[in-house]
């Protein structure tokens, strides 16, 4: 199935959070919630028209768990069962299996998770890109 033109960008939530030092271990799940909230305005921000899809991990999952009636403005978000790493690779690999030339960027830092989905075909932008279009 076609995408007709609507790039995929993958966020690695726990990355994203992970590299602000604002106190996001205290509350891991707040955390990832205020990031779904400044993410509802992403696709206003991006060269071209985006599918948002996000992933979260351990604690922060609780952040759609707990506000299961909250809108995140069209984001798709992923609540991992184990490693959101896998889980990003897995979303990642279902969308080259539905269109492979499907441009899928991933949202990360990480040296190994950048590796995996390169080899699938995706490209790879650090946290600060995605603060770059989500911060004042």
């Amino acid at each position: 199935m076609a995408n007709d033109g609507v790039a995929l960008v993958v966020v690695d939530a726990a990355n994203v959070v992970g590299s602000r030092p604002d106190g996001w271990w205290r509350d891991r799940a707040g955390a990832a919630r205020r990031l779904l909230v400044q993410l509802t305005t992403v696709g206003q921000q991006l060269e071209q028209p985006s599918e948002v899809v996000v992933v979260l991990e351990g604690a922060a999952r609780a952040a759609v768990t707990d506000a299961a009636d909250a809108d995140f403005g069209g984001l798709r978000v992923v609540a991992a069962d184990g490693s959101g790493d896998d889980a990003i690779v897995d979303v990642v690999a279902a969308a080259v299996g539905a269109d492979p030339h499907r441009a899928i960027t991933v949202v990360t830092a990480d040296r190994g998770l950048r590796d995996r989905v390169e080899a699938l075909g995706a490209t790879t932008v650090g946290p600060r890109w995605l603060l770059d279009r989500i911060e004042p």
